[in-house]
């Protein structure tokens, strides 16, 4: 890895280098003799130091890049402390990465053999023990048993006998072992017993001993050694998740008994040239020349699509060579049934050498099968240490080569990531940030009391002095009844629908008609899902023959754009139809009450006369010198006036509109004023009157429904039998026998007939309720079993404080005609 990202930084090429290691050099330090004539470790040294030196190299230590993705993005882990650290200490930090070109150096990884009893503790991997004798002067054992079946592992036999201690065999399945590193084991008088295998370890909670046996066998014990450790190597596979991970392929090498990457199917980018380029191990170049050679090779390749040259000079390496290892895993090769039940394969999910014989037996014949019926290679494993071998068993019972099996995929991350890691310092306040309107700093000093209305926080009312916060609703929605009040509904979604097509596509999405509204007008609209249950509500206005605006609730503005765009991708893609969320775009005030059109008269700049800004219609225009667009909409039940600005002029227009005010007594007024009027008025509320199993009919909206259109989203599930049902739950408005008797959202009425478990029948719910101060008395709106057909009717509701009975009557308790509305 240091000397492909030597060679890259020499180029010129911006390089980050990442190191899972929490140092440099990987396992050079412990199994190369020098680099350069000198200890690796003062060669890694200069290097990183070298490295450092350099304004184009970042490097990261105690960091894992644990998914590669397309287009050269990847994700990689920093460990900046194991230590749990004070409130606001970063722990872990996620890189997000996008590189032209990587290099993988990610070495190889050291795969264990399989015999009975291979999960007892005290059985490692040779490297393991390798490291623990070498890089932290740990004792594994007085006496360690090495099982190999390649050169590679000699290695951890030498260092075992020159810390001191015993090596009392290594059981080496191959028939002969004649390399450097075996030969050197033997000068040092190590036993080396080839041909042989381990048939069991004895010890129940530890390693006690093993019982020797031929490898030619299936299992017959010859001779038995106590020791309290065992190393077993069976080869080292390339580490290629990250090659895999971006769809990369791999082929099996005889030479090295594993799967390395293919060079001819690499990942590609969108030109269709390499994205990835595996160096050294990881490309299945063992040893330390081999691997600093082919690195090197590793950079350029990468470098000369970007045009970079690179000159380098590569290290000299004194390291022994190391004969591969055989293409086998199993301990004794005719190991019993007895104790292949007893030989693991993979350690994370409990796969044993039986386990892979049953999958071939029950027809699970490919590798991807195999690995679902048995768990083989799941989880955070991901194949690491179990991959291979399995392929081997797979193969040895399917009587196929090593080269018709394919290793199962690789998926991120490579190694666990923390949610912690992952969500950031999306904790607490950040968790989800706050939106603000343009106007939220005015609120803020006038008494704002706030309330969360999905992403955003909105005025539930403004307290005056020492004033309760129902006084203060009530105050604010008497002042909008009798003269005027101003509301900040910069929340409401906006999103602009635009195209050729889009009149077809909106009658699609509404229930109603809304191809034929004229430009300058507006129309209520419904929207329901495939269902026919009922999902948002609001006003589109038709600002030209190909663009509409359309109006949604707060919560609603970014799950209906989602939505939309979820329709025209996926099924209507062939519509010329554009969608864009501009909810942001746009600060909106609402000022309402009979006194409204006077205030906007004050202000002066545009014409906003009954003959002229009639109710449902829009205009473009100025107030105060400001450009705006009006809208005459009420949610109030009162003359009302929505005016749209850039969000930059909404507190300019605020406060111009709060001094016109002044003489009529304007007050801003908050939601729960605004949930109070539109009560009073019987308009529903989405997320109040609905819950994800209501329709339109049920709420009395039939008018909003069309007649004329073919069809609409849940136009087919609103004509089942179900929805069509007379004993459905409709809209009522309900009236409290005892004016001031408080009735909860949410309280169930219960009629005379039982439930089969003997429980009171519920006939109904209710959905709002609230004092009304223009009434002076408490008013509620519900679904009751056939509602509109029991008007007059009592009902009895549960509430913690006992029953309380409410009347049936009409949901429109305040000027159900509408005049004031209308303006």
């Amino acid at each position: 890895g240091l000397t492909a990202a030597k060679s890259a930084a020499a180029s010129g090429a911006r390089v980050l280098i990442v190191e899972q290691l929490p140092r440099w050099g990987g396992r050079s330090p412990v199994d190369v003799a020098a680099i350069d004539g000198a200890p690796p470790v003062e060669w890694i040294s200069n290097t990183v130091a070298e490295l450092r030196r350099l304004d184009n190299v970042r490097m990261l230590v105690r960091t894992t890049l644990f998914g590669q993705y397309d287009h050269g993005f990847a994700l990689a882990l920093q460990r900046l402390s194991e230590e749990k650290l004070p409130s606001g200490g970063v722990r872990q930090r996620i890189w997000r990465i996008r590189a032209q070109r990587t290099v993988l150096a990610a070495g190889a990884i050291e795969r264990p053999l399989c015999f009975r009893g291979n999960d007892t503790p005290g059985v490692m991997l040779a490297s393991a023990v390798r490291d623990y004798v070498r890089d932290f002067a740990v004792s594994p054992g007085d006496r360690t048993v090495l099982a190999v079946n390649n050169d590679d592992a000699y290695r951890t036999a030498i260092a075992i006998a020159e810390s001191g201690l015993d090596v009392p065999m290594i059981v080496d399945s191959r028939p002969v072992a004649e390399g450097e590193l075996p030969n050197l084991a033997r000068d040092m008088h190590i036993r080396v017993e080839c041909g042989k295998a381990i048939a069991a370890v004895t010890g129940r909670g530890r390693v006690r001993g093993v019982q020797i046996c031929s490898q030619a066998g299936e299992g017959a014990v010859l001779e038995e050694i106590e020791c309290e450790a065992v190393a077993m190597s069976g080869g080292w596979s390339p580490t290629a998740h990250l090659w895999s991970h971006c769809r990369g392929k791999l082929l099996w090498d005889d030479a090295i008994a594993a799967f390395r990457p293919d060079p001819d199917r690499p990942p590609t980018d969108a030109k269709g040239e390499g994205l990835m380029f595996p160096a050294g191990a990881a490309a299945g170049a063992m040893g330390a020349a081999h691997a600093v050679k082919n690195a090197a090779e590793a950079a350029n390749a990468a470098l000369k699509g970007l045009n970079f040259k690179t000159k380098f000079s590569l290290p000299a390496i004194e390291q022994e060579h190391a004969d591969p290892p055989d293409i086998s895993c199993l301990m004794p090769s005719g190991i019993s049934s007895v104790n292949r039940a007893k030989a693991w394969v993979d350690f994370q999910n409990d796969v044993k050498v039986a386990d892979l014989e049953i999958a071939v037996r029950e027809g699970y014949e490919s590798s991807e099968h195999a690995k679902r019926y048995t768990t083989l290679g799941m989880a955070t494993d991901q194949g690491k240490l179990s991959n291979v071998n399995g392929l081997m068993i797979l193969a040895e019972n399917l009587g196929a080569g090593m080269n018709q099996m394919s290793p199962t995929t690789f998926r991120p991350p490579y190694t666990p990531v923390t949610l912690g890691a992952i969500a950031g310092d999306a904790r607490g306040r950040r968790f989800k940030p706050v939106r603000k309107t343009p106007i939220d700093a005015w609120h803020e000093q006038n008494g704002a009391h706030w309330e969360p209305v999905s992403d955003w926080r909105r005025p539930y009312c403004y307290l005056n002095g020492e004033e309760t916060v129902a006084d203060a609703v009530n105050r604010e929605a008497l002042r909008v009844r009798h003269s005027a009040g101003l509301l900040d509904a910069t929340t409401l979604g906006k999103i602009l629908v635009k195209g050729l097509e889009a009149g077809k596509f909106l009658d699609l999405i509404y229930t109603n008609m809304m191809s034929t509204l004229q430009p300058g007008r507006c129309r209520y609209g419904l929207m329901c899902n495939e269902n026919g249950f009922l999902m948002d509500d609001g006003v589109v206005a038709r600002l030209d023959e190909e663009t509409f605006l359309c109006h949604t609730t707060t919560g609603g503005a970014d799950h209906i754009h989602a939505w939309m765009e979820d329709w025209l991708q996926c099924e209507w893609w062939n519509f010329k139809v554009y969608t864009a969320n501009v909810t942001d775009q746009f600060a909106q005030l609402c000022v309402a009450g009979p006194d409204a059109r006077k205030i906007l008269k004050k202000l002066g700049g545009m014409d906003v006369s009954a003959d002229s800004l009639p109710f449902m219609a829009w205009q473009d225009g100025q107030l105060g010198g400001m450009d705006v667009r009006v809208y005459r909409i009420s949610f109030s039940g009162e003359l009302s006036f929505e005016i749209a600005i850039p969000a930059a002029r909404g507190m300019a227009l605020w406060e111009a509109v709060l001094s016109a005010g002044q003489e009529f007594e304007l007050e801003p007024y908050g939601t729960e004023a605004l949930h109070v009027l539109r009560a009073e008025m019987g308009f529903i509320m989405i997320g109040d009157e609905t819950d994800g199993t209501v329709t339109p009919q049920d709420l009395g909206l039939d008018w909003a429904i069309s007649k004329k259109k073919k069809d609409y989203l849940g136009k087919r599930a609103q004509e089942r039998l179900f929805f069509t049902s007379p004993d459905r739950w409709k809209l009522v408005g309900l009236e409290t026998v005892e004016a001031n008797a408080r009735l909860p959202c949410g309280s169930h009425a219960v009629g005379p007939e039982m439930t089969q478990h003997g429980f009171p029948k519920a006939v109904g719910r209710v959905t709002s309720s609230y004092h009304s101060p223009i009434l002076n008395r408490t008013i509620a709106l519900g679904l009751v079993a056939r509602g509109p057909e029991r008007m007059g009717e009592v009902l009895s509701f549960s509430t913690d404080q006992g029953t309380v009975d409410a009347r049936i009557v009409s949901p429109a308790f305040y000027d159900p005609e509408g005049a004031q509305t209308r303006g």
